[in-house]
């Protein structure tokens, strides 16, 4: 079968209709884990395992698809079926497609109307109180060059604390927008979709290190837990573990052993050479 034969048998079986119902309906089962899982505290790593899910099955969906008819005794084989069978079939599962890929459209835009409802919006139900958001770290050091560091420092945390599964954490591509320090934290958090925001700022004088960080809960603006660390900047790197830890010890997320031993791995020495130049 040359390839002008073999597309125009795609079409022709549905497999086209096929893939974009499953890339409608797989989009919004992606979108409603994401929205639904964290109110009932499912770690992110359930979010991820129904993504992958997903993506293996697309190629089993286009298979079946290709194989299979749904007729007035049921599902069938294209194979089976003589050449009228087969078209009036044909048309049959492009309907059932059609209507697929419809209702499931009207549910999307349904779930996007509601999410917009300022009463939606307000309740916060949806929101995980194991949610958190990094926002970027305030340079305080005299010189402008070492906002570079305070931004190393925020992203390391940011990243040793989105390995504790347990844990929802908005990515820096999300948080990046913010300002250092903002006064406006509820507000922020309702935008991000998170209960607890992580601030702080870094200080760095020679080989010396000061850095602050504090966990604030946004509904209530409560301090969660705070601290100071002042290292040299040969040890800056066990910061980050402890902070991770702590933001964990706050938010009443259990650790494994595993991801214990992950947060205390020192990052590359080619990550390590950036900050300490």
């Amino acid at each position: 079968m040359n390839a002008t034969k073999f597309l125009t048998e795609l079409k022709r079986r549905n497999v086209y209709r096929a893939a974009v119902a499953y890339g409608v309906v797989a989009w919004f089962l992606t979108q409603l884990t994401t929205q639904v899982f964290p109110f009932f505290e499912i770690p992110n790593s359930a979010v991820r395992l129904v993504v992958l899910a997903l993506a293996v099955g697309f190629p089993i969906a286009m298979l079946l698809a290709w194989v299979y008819e749904f007729t007035p005794e049921g599902v069938v084989r294209t194979e089976d079926l003589d050449p009228a069978e087969a078209g009036s079939a044909q048309r049959v599962t492009g309907r059932i497609l059609d209507f697929i890929i419809m209702g499931v459209l009207l549910l999307v835009i349904a779930m996007l109307i509601v999410g917009r409802l300022p009463f939606y919006r307000q309740t916060g139900q949806s929101i995980s109180q194991k949610s958190i958001a990094v926002l970027p770290f305030e340079n305080l050091s005299e010189e402008k060059a070492n906002a570079y560091f305070a931004a190393g420092i925020q992203d390391e945390i940011l990243t040793r604390i989105a390995r504790i599964g347990t844990l929802k954490v908005i990515s820096s591509v999300s948080t990046k927008q913010y300002p250092p320090r903002p006064t406006n934290l509820p507000e922020i958090a309702h935008q991000l979709g998170v209960a607890n925001i992580l601030e702080g700022s870094v200080q760095r004088a020679a080989d010396q290190v000061h850095v602050n960080v504090q966990l604030i809960s946004a509904a209530t603006d409560e301090h969660l837990w705070a601290e100071s660390y002042d290292r040299k900047l040969e040890n800056i790197f066990g910061v980050e573990a402890e902070v991770a830890t702590a933001v964990a010890a706050a938010l009443n997320a259990k650790l494994t052993a595993a991801e214990q031993k992950t947060l205390e791995q020192k990052p590359t020495n080619t990550f390590g050479c950036v900050f300490v130049g």
